[in-house]
């Protein structure tokens, strides 16, 4: 692999594509005993088989380094920033970071997969002068093209299954960003309630017993109240006074959406992490903490965000 050793204070955020398990395992080694030779911290969040390529890889190099099944860690892809990559690298204030992530796989579908390709772009902006390097695979054999395409755009460079390194012609992440801001719209059979800030408590009543009806149970339950709590008190104070709650079932997940007539035109709202003392600024980030996925709507007349537990 090209050196992806740079000066101190740049960001940068390589995609590798592979083809086979022999090169991804060549490639992230590489990366990663490069690393090692430059006394850097080293993370790895890829999905459970690859760490596990990974680790035998690396051999007896493997110690020391921080492992993350990305199908747990990352499930929602909102909440990859700042508890996964902000978690790691802001441990480490005073030093160059090296991590791997892989947040596209083999089987997310086609309702994640907008979140993802805005995870991928929105990396370029929470990291910008940062002393960070994320390498990102994608396994080019397997994944639609569509992919493979969005990923040249969301990465400023190209590594190939042998190493070779180029800079994307494509790259515009701001693009991607845009493309996946798509409107969302409730489910036809969904339950639906309207609210002002006299009905916070009764909005928060009438999820969780739809969530309960629907079939959500235990401790989701709770992360469902969060949620609602969390969204439905931001319209009140930021979203023009109003809200609309909608609650559903969808492909068996409970799907949950707020919509109001606030402006969101901070594309990392919720993935940032708020800093010591700050006041407020928590909720979105709560939510995508809880849920295994958040999708979100921003646009001129208004924010709809949409939360997924499964059931």
């Amino acid at each position: 692999m090209t050196s992806t050793v740079t000066t101190p204070q740049v960001f940068v955020h390589p995609a590798l594509f592979y083809r086979t398990e022999r090169e991804y395992t060549r490639q992230t080694v590489a990366f990663l005993r490069e690393g090692l030779t430059h006394g850097e911290p080293l993370a790895v969040a890829v999905p459970g088989p690859n760490l596990e390529l990974i680790k035998a890889g690396l051999g007896g190099d493997a110690e020391g380094i921080l492992f993350l099944d990305m199908t747990e860690s990352g499930r929602n892809p909102g909440r990859i920033i700042p508890k996964v990559l902000r978690g790691f690298a802001d441990a480490h204030p005073r030093r160059r970071v090296r991590i791997i992530g892989e947040p596209i796989w083999v089987g997310r579908s086609a309702v994640e997969y907008p979140a993802c390709a805005q995870h991928e772009a929105l990396i370029n902006a929470a990291f910008e002068g940062r002393a960070l390097t994320i390498l990102c695979p994608y396994d080019e054999a397997r994944l639609d093209p569509e992919v493979i395409a969005d990923a040249r755009v969301t990465h400023p460079t190209l590594i190939s299954g042998d190493g070779q390194e180029s800079v994307s012609d494509t790259y515009d992440w701001r693009a991607v960003v845009d493309r996946y801001n798509q409107p969302l719209t409730p489910a036809p059979h969904a339950g639906v309630f309207s609210y002002g800030a006299e009905d916070l408590p009764a909005a928060r009543r009438f999820a969780l017993s739809e969530a309960a009806r629907l079939g959500l149970t235990g401790e989701r339950l709770m992360d469902a109240e969060l949620a609602v709590a969390e969204l439905t008190t931001n319209s009140v104070v930021h979203g023009g006074g109003r809200g609309t709650l909608a609650v559903w079932v969808e492909q068996g997940a409970l799907v949950c959406e707020v919509r109001d007539a606030g402006r969101l035109t901070d594309p990392l709202a919720g993935r940032r992490p708020p800093v010591r003392g700050q006041l407020g600024g928590r909720g979105l980030m709560l939510v995508h903490y809880v849920s295994d996925l958040v999708r979100l709507h921003a646009g001129d007349d208004g924010t709809t965000v949409r939360f997924y537990l499964s059931l």
